[in-house]
């Protein structure tokens, strides 16, 4: 129940007032280039093992690749930007990048699969009856627009966005205490190669097409790793409880990259510097 609230009513909320008051010229950039690189080269490896190794549904396939690439740019990303990489402006862009990008195109794939198969008709309706993308879109709409909103409209919104991550939280704490343990049910394998995926091969990525390939300055680089190496976003585990679909993978996704995110990050600083 948290977690369908949060999904259908705070974090259309919160994702409009994040988009509303962003910079949306920040996401064009070389750093940006590495990220997206990053992401279509580890959701496409995951999605591939999914469905023909492990023969997964395209529902679940879609929520695990969803938890390899959708990073928690903004709980996480902010605070790591402005301690290890000394600019808070380092998370702006993949934040916006997955507010009106990935997610929209996650959902869309989600929204438009009926079981196992997809239909044209539901991929083109996602983007007008998904909540989420709904406020990411309206909220995009007033930051090109530069329109001031009244407080009248302003603060009930935030009111109600208020409740998106303390409810996120307490709906993942209870999946924490009432599910099988993390690796347990069946999906250990998956799981281990899931974290692997996020924490070393898209970090990997972004650091090689930063640099060797873009030529991006070496601080730059180093951004770019450290931004792709940040744990799976807990919106990934929202989704999966509304979907109905990969519940326990994305809970352990979440759970164990969050618990070695730190460490991989700070091997990747140590090799960097």
């Amino acid at each position: 129940m948290l977690a369908v609230l949060t999904f259908r009513v705070g974090s259309p909320c919160l994702l409009f007032l994040v988009v509303a008051d962003a910079d949306v010229q920040v996401i064009f950039s070389g750093f940006l280039v590495a990220t997206v690189a990053a992401v279509v080269v580890t959701g496409t490896v995951y999605l591939l093992l999914a469905r023909l190794l492990w023969r997964r549904t395209w529902t679940h396939s879609v929520m695990g690749g969803m938890g390899v690439t959708y990073v928690n740019s903004n709980n996480l990303g902010l605070p790591i930007a402005i301690y290890v990489l000394g600019d808070p402006a380092w998370a702006a862009p993949i934040l916006l990048l997955q507010l009106l990008a990935l997610q929209p195109v996650w959902l869309a794939a989600l929204d438009a699969s009926g079981g196992d198969r997809i239909s044209l008709a539901r991929l083109l309706r996602s983007p007008f009856t998904n909540p989420l993308t709904i406020g990411s879109l309206l909220g995009l709409a007033v930051a090109l627009t530069g329109i001031t909103l009244p407080s009248v409209v302003l603060d009930p919104v935030e009111l109600i966005a208020g409740l998106a991550i303390p409810c996120m939280l307490i709906a993942f704490g209870i999946s924490l205490r009432l599910s099988p343990l993390p690796g347990r049910g069946g999906t250990a394998t998956e799981l281990l190669v899931a974290a692997g995926l996020k924490l070393v091969l898209m970090p990997a990525v972004a650091v090689l097409v930063a640099g060797p390939v873009l030529g991006l300055d070496p601080h730059a680089v180093l951004a770019a790793g450290v931004m792709a190496a940040l744990p799976t976003a807990q919106n990934v585990f929202v989704l999966a409880v509304a979907y109905g679909r990969g519940e326990q993978l994305a809970r352990d996704v979440v759970f164990t990259t969050t618990l070695l995110a730190m460490p991989a990050m700070l091997v990747l600083v140590a090799v960097m510097t």
